[in-house]
């Protein structure tokens, strides 16, 4: 059964990880119209290796990326490599908010798999905590029913394999430190992203009708400094975030942490606020209410039995 403390250092590191990730949306959705997203990734990732390597070598020394877990390891780093592009591709064809707002189904699906796969037990308080968090997007969002975009099936999908790389973590993480899960993560994309855009040199692809495909075959060209300086941020972004990320879902229980991951809506339109003077309307501050709800009564519910180690 995970502590009282172990779950307030799970809680504290997830929402400082989402709050830290949630600046990478804006900066990928400014880019997506000039650059491959495969060139966004491999940037990022060459920038963010030298600081994986330092928390690793803080954490407990460089010896340690000489893990046997690597093929796992290396197996959730291509499950979020999918994660991340599906997610990525999205944001040419949707709103920001409408492509966030269907990834944080991802709480719903992390939920169930903790239950099914780790033996988590779901109790009443969290699943009612899901459903209101869950509510709170939907209310920030008004999402509606008009024509069928084909790119909503992307942020979904994200939400799918970043659910079982997560449950996958909180397996890792009986063995393996939060960093190097991070580092070899990090590796996967760096390698994936480059075999990607190589492939699609090869076979001629370059581009396409739709923008999220278009974003995804799209060849690489020089980006100027600026553009350059903004992936390169990513690279810091990523390394920091992804590791807080890892180290949540270590260190407690899926289903008492998970609903937390509501609050990158709240950063949402507070960025809108910032760099693009949008002020938040009614429906999103009651969204924000119910999102922040959700996750105090998770915050302060009575511990359950799970059949996971810490």
């Amino acid at each position: 059964m995970t502590s009282a403390k172990n779950r307030l250092i799970g809680i504290a590191s997830l929402v400082v990880g989402i709050l830290i990730f949630s600046t990478q949306d804006a900066i990928i959705k400014a880019l997506s119209g000039d650059y491959a997203v495969t060139q966004a990734i491999v940037i990022r990732c060459i920038v963010a290796l030298p600081i994986l390597l330092g928390l690793v070598h803080l954490e407990g020394g460089i010896r340690l990326i000489a893990s046997r877990r690597l093929p796992t390891m290396s197996l959730r780093g291509l499950i979020l490599l999918v994660a991340y592009t599906t997610y990525y591709i999205a944001f040419p064809a949707l709103p920001l908010a409408e492509a966030v707002a269907l990834f944080f189904t991802a709480p719903l699906f992390i939920t169930v798999l903790a239950a099914v796969f780790l033996g988590e037990q779901v109790s009443w308080r969290a699943a009612t905590a899901v459903v209101i968090g869950f509510t709170g997007v939907l209310v920030m969002t008004a999402p509606g029913f008009g024509e069928f975009e084909p790119a909503i099936l992307l942020p979904l999908a994200s939400a799918c394999t970043y659910a079982i790389a997560q449950v996958l973590a909180r397996k890792l993480g009986i063995s393996e430190p939060a960093s190097v899960m991070t580092f070899y993560q990090n590796g996967v994309y760096l390698l994936g992203a480059a075999l990607i855009a190589a492939l699609f040199h090869g076979l001629g692809l370059v581009k396409a009708t739709h923008p999220s495909v278009d974003f995804l075959v799209r060849p690489w060209v020089v980006p100027n400094l600026t553009d350059l300086l903004l992936m390169a941020a990513c690279g810091v972004i990523a390394a920091v975030a992804s590791t807080l990320l890892t180290h949540a879902y270590r260190k407690a229980e899926a289903n008492h942490i998970t609903v937390f991951e509501y609050t990158g809506l709240i950063w949402a339109p507070l960025w809108g606020f910032l760099f693009f003077a949008e002020l938040p309307g009614p429906k999103v501050i009651a969204g924000a209410v119910l999102i922040i709800a959700a996750g105090l009564l998770v915050a302060f519910k009575t511990p359950v039995n799970s059949a996971a180690v810490r």
